[in-house]
């Protein structure tokens, strides 16, 4: 028996309702360690080149690291990844794709005695998927199909008389394939990235529900004790983690504001009048207690409750800065208790709190005489109107009417299909919305969306040492001071990479990035949870050097799929429009000398490809063959 993994993975084939369990070598598990790493792993060996995301083809992977459901901090954290119906390598050609929740999933399936599981093919009626211990079954889900995401956890744990099941599954957006569906568990932990809901629901795949009697073996207890004490010891000491345990992410919305950088009306403006009703501070009075996830130190979000005015019996979780940003500011809207009851809805409907950015852009255009009553079925899409904005969020997660049914494909593809010059308003790399940072005042988050391998993402990199490394720090890691100076340029590139890679080992640990993000980024951290439960003895290099395989598989991926350095851009409106006011005014965002320094670093060649050299460095000598058979092997 090994430690930490429990070597099975549970194949699902929905087409001939086939269920069998495979082993998972340990040469495999080492390789590409388990979550994230493992999943795309399976997306690399069993996705071919002209594969339709929401075909029967894909297969959609839900992944659980070594360190799920042991005491190791944030240990909670699941990925589900698939050829991804938002993302786009470029033109209209699918990327990698993947989301990642919290919650208690993850540690459920673990102690089933799965680290994953792969699900193939497409169902001939509705379907959930149940999973407890050796009893693996595939259910009817007619009766669920058409209910929103809490009802349809709640029916299947009052179906099998226990509430403590984890039920991953999908709602309405889900069901009618809209691209920015997303998967939800404990009725408000999302994987909100790149579509994974609408791939379920192309598969017919209601829901998949989780419960577990076993456990995971860990090697060294008396070590990861001494980690965890240590762990939150330090979170304790670091003022930045102590502000996300008592705030969350909502704290995010006033430190914008400070740096002048709060994206508003689609990045038209960098000021919202009126963002205090968004803070932190706003939300208090909403705010019951505070909620955390499996093995969670810091508790970073909260229950809230609305009791009065027009959204009052709105009861749900968080809400993060991604939804205070999309649902607020970044459509002009300051009323923070709608943006609560959108958040809520946005969970029940079973859509990523993303499609602001779809709602911003179609507002924009709009604005400028693009999008017409003929196209909105006669709703005017004004700025700061929370009740339109309900009404966007409403039709397009049921695809309803033309507004709805343009809005389902994500703003990238509805430019496509619009036209009308509606193309130059997306705010968006590779289909996907980047995070709500600009980065005309922060290049760094602008190379991170550009290279990040599922789309316009700040997670995949998530650059904090910008902001907590000191300039001795900055030269020593990444060469050059600059590196954290927020609008500096040099050591960027290798500050990006070296965070890539330490995030993926993050994520296919599965270990929260809230635990890892401020004085916990070193590696020696991942390294201390990682051998203590597996028994292995892994160094700091060891742990970077896993983390940037799994980065080069993904870019491979990607890179048989038509990527190049042509398509490693950004909306014209961040290469091209300065700042209008605050300390960064008159800034824009080439990010050119970012490319070249990240590429180098990669030890990739100067169009983006990787070489064989690094790819038979990092193991991976069948996939620079796999490159060089289609004409794709970087030069060097």
């Amino acid at each position: 028996m090994t430690y930490g993994w429990t070597g099975r993975r549970l194949v699902v084939d929905l087409t001939n309702q086939t269920l069998e369990v495979e082993t998972l070598s340990e040469e495999l598990l080492h390789k590409y360690v388990g979550g994230r790493g493992l999943n795309s792993h399976v997306l690399y060996e069993h996705i071919g080149l002209e594969t339709d995301p929401l075909g029967p083809e894909n297969v959609i992977v839900f992944g659980a690291g070594p360190v799920t459901g042991t005491l190791a901090p944030g240990s909670g954290r699941t990925t589900v990844s698939a050829l991804s119906p938002l993302t786009v390598v470029r033109d209209s050609v699918p990327s990698l794709g993947d989301g990642n929740f919290g919650g208690f999933f993850g540690p459920a399936l673990k102690y089933a005695g799965f680290d994953q599981i792969v699900i193939h093919g497409r169902a001939a009626r509705p379907v959930w998927l149940w999973i407890e211990d050796d009893v693996v079954e595939l259910r009817d889900a007619s009766r669920l199909w058409g209910l929103d995401t809490a009802e349809t956890t709640t029916q299947i744990a009052q179906e099998m008389g226990n509430s403590d099941i984890q039920v991953a599954c999908i709602g309405v957006a889900g069901e009618t394939e809209c691209r920015s569906a997303a998967v939800i568990v404990n009725f408000a932990r999302a994987a909100g990235k790149c579509g994974m809901g609408a791939v379920m629901g192309s598969k017919r795949l209601k829901a998949v529900a989780v419960q577990g009697t076993g456990a995971v073996r860990v090697a060294r207890p008396t070590d990861l004790k001494d980690a965890v004490a240590d762990t939150i010891a330090a979170l304790r000491q670091d003022p930045a983690s102590q502000t996300y345990a008592t705030k969350g992410t909502a704290s995010l919305i006033e430190a914008r504001v400070k740096v002048g950088g709060l994206p508003t009306e689609n990045y038209q403006k960098l000021g919202l009048e009126g963002w205090q009703n968004l803070t932190a501070e706003s939300l208090e009075r909403f705010w019951k207690r505070s909620k955390g996830c499996f093995a969670c130190p810091l508790h970073c979000s909260h229950y809230y409750e609305i009791n009065e005015g027009p959204f009052a019996g709105t009861k749900g979780e968080g809400p993060e800065y991604g939804a205070l940003g999309g649902l607020g500011s970044l459509v002009g809207n300051t009323d923070v208790a709608s943006v609560l009851y959108l958040d809520t809805l946005c969970n029940r409907l079973g859509v990523s709190v993303s499609v602001g950015s779809t709602i911003a852009w179609a507002m924009e255009c709009w604005q400028r005489g693009i999008l017409t009553e003929k196209e909105t079925d006669g709703l005017a899409l004004e700025w700061g109107k929370p009740e339109v904005i309900i009404e966007m969020v409403e039709r397009l997660a049921r695809g309803e009417g033309a507004l709805g049914s343009l809005l389902a494909q994500g703003h990238y593809h509805a430019a496509m299909e619009l036209g009308r010059g509606s193309e130059e308003y997306v705010v968006h790399v590779k289909g996907q919305t980047p995070g709500m940072t600009d980065p005309r005042i922060s290049p760094a988050w602008g190379l991170a969306y550009i290279v990040a391998s599922r789309g316009g993402d700040h997670l995949r990199a998530l650059v904090t040492p910008e902001f907590y490394f000191t300039p001795e720090q900055a030269v020593e890691y990444f060469g050059s001071e600059e590196a954290v100076s927020r609008a500096g340029v040099r050591g960027k590139g290798r500050m990006v990479k070296w965070c890539e890679d330490q995030r993926a080992m993050a994520d296919s640990l599965e270990v929260c990035k809230f635990v890892v993000r401020t004085g916990l980024i070193f590696p020696v951290w991942l390294k201390r949870y990682f051998n203590a439960v597996t028994g292995l003895d892994w160094s700091e290099e060891d742990i970077m050097r896993a983390g940037e395989r799994i980065n080069n598989v993904e870019r491979s991926f990607n890179v048989l799929r038509g990527l190049t350095r042509s398509a490693e851009t950004i909306s014209k409106r961040f290469l091209e429009n300065p700042v209008e006011s605050g300390p960064y005014k008159g800034y824009t965002f080439d990010p050119q000398p970012l490319l070249d320094e990240y590429y180098e670093a990669r030890g990739w060649d100067e169009n983006g490809l990787p070489t064989r050299q690094k790819l038979e460095e990092l193991d991976l000598g069948e996939v620079a063959d796999d490159l060089a058979r289609a004409g794709k092997l970087g030069t060097g």
